[in-house]
């Protein structure tokens, strides 16, 4: 994670233009877990994940999916184990973060969580940003 602040640091002091998107392996707060005392212990959930997280945020940096739905419930990943997807026991770890110089082009940003339910599906799902550039 340090490499990657460093590496958005530079992007910002040059005025370019990013995003960063993929899967983070970071649970960024309490709703974003189906069940977040089950993950208090992981390293998706630990203070240190979730501070490095924040140190990105604070960068000035926008996470697309919260900034256009509130709210828990909205999760991209479901484990395969323990019936995880029947259960909605899911996680929140596919991410988007978007520069401020490409921040107000956000128009929308979703979860396709229907894709999990497929025969043979990823326990991972597509989240995607539209943007108006």
């Amino acid at each position: 994670m340090q490499r990657l602040e460093d590496r958005a640091r530079a992007l910002l002091a040059e005025e370019t233009p990013f995003l960063l998107t993929g899967d983070f392996n970071i649970i960024p707060q309490a709703e974003d877990a189906a069940t977040p005392d089950a993950w208090r212990e992981d390293a998706l959930f630990r203070p240190e994940s979730r501070a490095a997280w924040r140190r990105l945020l604070a960068l000035g940096l926008t996470e697309a999916f919260r900034a256009r739905t509130q709210g828990p419930g909205h999760y991209s990943f479901w484990d395969y184990q323990a019936g995880a997807w029947n259960r909605n026991n899911g996680i929140r770890i596919d991410h988007f973060l978007l520069s401020p110089a490409i921040a107000d082009s956000l128009r929308d940003c979703q979860i396709d969580k229907d894709v999990r339910g497929r025969e043979k599906p990823s326990d991972h799902v597509p989240v995607w940003v539209e943007l108006d550039l």
